[in-house]
């Protein structure tokens, strides 16, 4: 088992690895693979709204004296070649082995293959890779990917599909699980490159089951050779988002 994990609202007070063991106690130390975050700004963040760095430099040490990786999550829609040349200082400050790039545009990741070889390159879960036809396309581009965490349940489409190997599943979901649109992420992409515009949500739009954090059963999912998982943190309330 290997889980990429979520430091979103960590307050930069609280060292990271005591915010491992405050929130995901029961994951080993040696299972974690990698933690994503924020780190210094950039206009390339997407998902979620940057505010201030979620990863500080004494956490990135400490990360990797216990062997566990940064992962940027560079999910931007929208990314220009000026924009990519003034995120290469922070791309360059954190290319090791070891360390990835989550990435939605495609120019984006063929910029970060050409110029920065060591990260592995992960196609987010924003891209919405539902098919297999999507799936194979993206695996000729990126290293790994990841599958929409509605797709967990869909036990024939799993088992058809020859990757494992490079293919990360949620372990938990959050409120994009019921999303019918997921039109936040692009209002996101936009706010992060200005720090301004409205944020959208589909949730009072179209009415949805808001079922709080689930945790899926890992033990089938592994069964079908599934090794990689993608774990997130709760709100208080047990959501992740609206």
């Amino acid at each position: 088992m290997r889980y990429t994990i979520s430091a979103r609202g960590k307050a930069n007070e609280v060292p990271i690895l005591a915010f491992l063991a405050r929130n995901f106690s029961t994951v080993p130390i040696a299972e974690i693979d990698s933690v994503f975050g924020f780190v210094e700004h950039t206009k390339l963040y997407g998902g979620r709204v940057f505010t201030r760095p979620e990863l500080t430099p004494y956490d990135v040490n400490e990360m990797y004296y216990a062997n566990i990786g940064v992962r940027l999550p560079l999910t931007n829609h929208y990314v220009s070649a000026e924009e990519y040349d003034e995120t290469k200082p922070l791309l360059e400050k954190y290319h090791r082995e070891g360390n990835a790039a989550i990435v939605t545009n495609d120019n984006l990741a063929e910029w970060i293959r050409r110029d920065f070889p060591r990260y592995r390159i992960e196609a987010s879960v924003i891209k919405n890779l539902n098919s297999y036809a999507r799936v194979s396309s993206a695996l000729a581009l990126y290293d790994t990917i990841v599958l929409p965490m509605e797709l967990n349940g869909e036990t024939e489409f799993l088992s058809g599909l020859p990757w494992k190997d490079r293919i990360t599943l949620f372990a938990n979901a959050g409120c994009a699980l019921t999303c019918p649109s997921k039109i936040c992420y692009v209002s996101i992409s936009k706010y992060n490159k200005t720090g301004s515009g409205e944020f959208k949500c589909s949730q009072p739009l179209k009415q949805r089951d808001m079922l709080g954090m689930i945790d899926f059963d890992l033990a089938p999912l592994q069964a079908l050779g599934f090794h990689r998982f993608k774990l997130l943190r709760s709100r208080p309330g047990g959501q992740t988002g609206y």
